[in-house]
């Protein structure tokens, strides 16, 4: 069950974040042309794949209940910012992240740019998508290696995120376009469950804690965080209605999680 979940969690982050990228290589792809963008998309690449090649192998140097405090720590990180944004636009506190508008800036931010050329590139093209798929794809890498530091899970995350870059590729490709229509709050919600839970599990044994049942007691976490978080979301909603808001407090266009 703990590897079906851990699959799903870095699969769904992976994705996530590949379309956030996904939104900035397409921009700069379509306006100024496809092969500094995509030499930038390939450099991001192997960049991160030297950042998880590095730290993976560097985590089996770490005690066992000092790495899963660690791990733990990590996930609890991660998993909360992303729960707890989900839960403020689920509840009307914040605006829904918005592809569509992304795209639309980085477009024009695009159209409006000079032309510079270095060792045969456009250098703003090659610059912007290895920045954009570098920044994105750095989360990718550290849930990675943090899911990979704990019983050597690195073969099971990798894959998740080979299998969401995939998909997300070939859906960019097909459609030429941002992926606005993928229901992107209600994923981040369901990953920021999943990795908080972790969180919880891992966290709480590297401190010294024992779980009735072992992994089995996994599903009942993530019961309790998703139930909690529900209940978050109704009392929010209620005090969003209250206090009379007719729009979100905060707009979100940018490319945070």
């Amino acid at each position: 069950m703990s590897t079906t979940i851990l699959f799903l969690a870095a699969f769904f982050a992976s994705a996530v974040e590949m379309v956030e990228a996904l939104t900035i290589v397409l921009a700069v792809g379509v306006t100024r042309g496809w092969r500094s963008t995509l030499i930038g998309v390939g450099a991001a690449a192997v960049a991160l794949a030297a950042i998880v090649g590095a730290l993976g192998p560097a985590l089996t140097l770490v005690p066992l209940d000092s790495l899963r405090l660690v791990v733990g720590g990590l996930l609890l990180v991660f998993g909360l910012q992303w729960l707890r944004k989900a839960i403020l636009r689920a509840s009307g506190f914040k605006a829904l992240h918005d592809e569509e508008a992304i795209f639309a800036r980085e477009l024009a931010e695009a159209r409006s740019a000079g032309h510079e050329e270095r060792a045969g590139l456009d250098w703003y093209s090659f610059t912007l998508s290895f920045k954009g798929v570098f920044l994105e794809g750095l989360e990718v890498a550290f849930i990675v290696v943090t899911f990979g530091g704990h019983r050597g899970g690195v073969p099971i995350a990798a894959a998740a995120a080979g299998s969401a870059l995939l998909v997300v590729a070939v859906a960019g490709v097909l459609l030429r376009a941002p992926l606005s229509r993928v229901p992107e709050n209600t994923l981040k919600f369901g990953v920021g469950v999943m990795l908080t839970s972790f969180g919880i599990f891992w966290g709480s044994e590297g401190a010294g804690a024992h779980w009735p049942g072992g992994d089995a007691a996994l599903p009942a976490i993530l019961a309790f965080v998703l139930g909690t978080s529900l209940i978050a979301v109704r009392v929010l909603r209620r005090e969003h209605g209250r206090l009379g808001l007719a729009a979100p407090l905060a707009a979100d266009a940018g490319s945070e999680p």
